[in-house]
This record gives C-alpha cells, structure tokens and sequence, in this order.
C-alpha cells in the first residue's frame, strides 16, 4: 500500500507539472491560423517576411518552387516556378527583391517583389543554402558547397567577398559592429568564428558530442551564441568571445531553426518531431523551458517575427493533410 502511494504521488507530481507546461505554453502561444500551401507537396526550408506588407515568402524545396503568402487574408498570393531545389531566401526591403538560394544549381537569383519577375543572378559552385541581409552594409550573405559563404552586394547584385570553410555550413550569424560571424559545421563537428574583414576562420569550437549542429541564434547584448544539436537533441549556449560553454539541456528532436527573442528572453525552437519548445533566461547562466506545444511531424523550419508578435511554422505534407503554414499569435 505505502509503495502504492508513492507511485501514486509520483504520477500526480508528473500530471500536475506536465499539465501545468501544456497551459504555460497555451497561454504563451496562441495557433491564430493554419494556411494550406496546395502547392507544396515535398520537404520545406526557410522562410522570410516583408514586414509592412504581412508578405512571407517560403521555400518549397521538394516541387521547386517560392510561395507568397498574404499572412492577413491567409491565402498564397504568387509563385515563382522553375526553381532548383531553393533552401535560403531573403526579403531585401531597401530595393524591394527578394533573393532565392538554390541547393540545386548554386544559383541565387533576384526577384522584384511586386511583379516577380527575375532581376538579377549569381551562380555559386552549389547547394547555396543559408542566407541572411545585413541592413547597415546592403549586404546578403550566403552560405555554399562543401565549404564557402560568399558576400553579395544587394544593390547592384554582384559578388563582393568569399569566407573558406572547410566544411558546407549551416545556419549562421553575423555582427557588422564587431566583425564577427559564427557559422554552423556539422560536417566538421564544430562551430566556427570569421573574422569578416579577413575573411578567414579565426576560432573552432569542436565537439564530438553532441553532433549535427543545424540552427544558431545570436544574443548580441549578452554576446551568447546559441545552438541547436540533433543527435542527441540537445540546446547549448556559449560565449559568443570565447566559446565556453554557459547551459545545455535536453530539446526537441529534429530542430531546424530557433531564435533568441532579446525583449521576452526567450528561446523559441520548432522541432521536426512534432514540437516547439520554448525556454526563457531565468538567471546570468539559466534558462528554464516554459512550453512544450504540439505541432506535427515535419513541422521544424520556422520564422519568428517580434515585429509582428508572429511565429510562424512550416509543416510538410504528410498522411491526408497538406503541406501548411502554422501562424501562432506570441500572447506573452
């Protein structure tokens, strides 16, 4: 009887405290609508916005093609077809493009964001993957092949720059105002620092586990990098100056991307195996997860948009449902 109730309690403690992170989570992200992508019928990467205009632009890698999305009727708008296998985009605002990475060809190709129509190119070696724009320089830059991330002049569409890797990097960050970028190499087991004046690697922060580090978000006031590992799945936060480790736990399978809210402290993660997780800075060193929401299987590449209060989530098609575009409303 007494080992009875102790199971017992055991079991009351897990109902109350799982309970009590499924109404965290509710409370913290509220799903405002679902939009079917019909056109979308194999894996989705990346995602970006046009703020003003509630504009998202999302790579559908497996039928070739980008989808606009109008986030305020909920319906797709347009479709630019004939693409390669495109993973990165960027929505470029001061000249109103919109820059498509293609895994395929290595191309990445310039579209006005009004007409679609295609206003630019440059060809890579291959498998352009990762972009981001860095507004105070009019800079895209773009992660590549088996080892490169070329600098791109977003005014005049013309290849200014190139940092070797010596491996295919991931996601990545920058920080014009120290220099730095920090770049994701799973295929080297390691996180890496450039130097973007020198264009060349200045750091290597190596593991051998965890491993398959995809996603990075940056804390540039706290100088924090942080990390998403898949095997195992696992969150690390490191000193963005020296690499030391700061807090590691346990996370989503299958992450693809995360990102760092600075006003909310936050920590939002969209996991392939059916899960976002969120965790908040709860001291100099600590972060403690606060919602562990259901989504669905394939549902990982993601975009938070502070801006707008939006965390949108891409989910594959798989089964009897559609490929969709989750809109989650951030309520706190």
């Amino acid at each position: 009887m007494k080992y009875y109730c102790t199971i017992l309690s055991y079991f009351s403690i897990f109902c109350f405290t799982g309970c009590q992170a499924q109404e965290t989570g509710k409370q913290l992200l509220t799903l405002e609508k679902e939009i079917t992508l019909t056109n979308i019928k194999g894996r989705i990467d990346h995602i970006d916005i046009d703020i003003k205009h509630k504009t998202a632009y999302i790579a559908g890698l497996g039928n070739n093609t980008l989808e606009i999305v109008d986030l305020g009727n909920g319906k797709i708008t347009g479709s630019i077809k004939g693409l390669d296998e495109p993973q990165g985009v960027a929505y470029i605002p001061k000249h109103q493009e919109i820059l498509v990475a293609n895994g395929g060809t290595g191309e990445c190709g310039f579209y006005n964001a009004l007409t679609l129509k295609k206003t630019g190119s440059i060809k890579l070696t291959d498998d352009a993957d990762d972009v981001r724009y860095e507004a105070g320089t009019d800079r895209i830059y773009v992660g590549y092949g088996s080892g490169g991330i070329a600098i791109i002049d977003a005014a005049n569409h013309k290849q200014v720059g190139d940092i070797p890797l010596p491996a295919h990097p991931e996601s990545f960050q920058l920080d014009a105002k120290t220099g730095k970028l920090w770049v994701n190499l799973p295929g080297s087991g390691m996180v890496a620092v450039a130097d973007l004046k020198q264009l060349k690697l200045t750091a290597e922060w190596r593991k051998v586990l965890p491993r398959a580090n995809f996603p990075m978000a940056y804390d540039e006031v706290q100088h924090r990098i942080v990390v998403g590992y898949r095997l195992p799945a696992k969150l690390i936060v490191y000193n963005s100056e020296t690499g030391k480790e700061i807090f590691s736990t346990p996370m989503a399978g299958d992450v693809d991307d995360l990102y760092w809210d600075a006003k909310s402290k936050n920590i939002y993660i969209s996991g392939g195996s059916g899960a976002i997780n969120v965790f908040r800075q709860t001291g100099d060193s600590t972060y403690k997860q606060i919602a562990d929401i259901k989504t669905r299987n394939g549902a990982r590449t993601s975009l938070l948009v502070p801006e707008l209060g939006l965390f949108l989530i891409a989910a594959r098609a798989g089964g009897d449902k559609p490929a969709s575009l989750l809109v989650y409303k951030i309520t706190q």
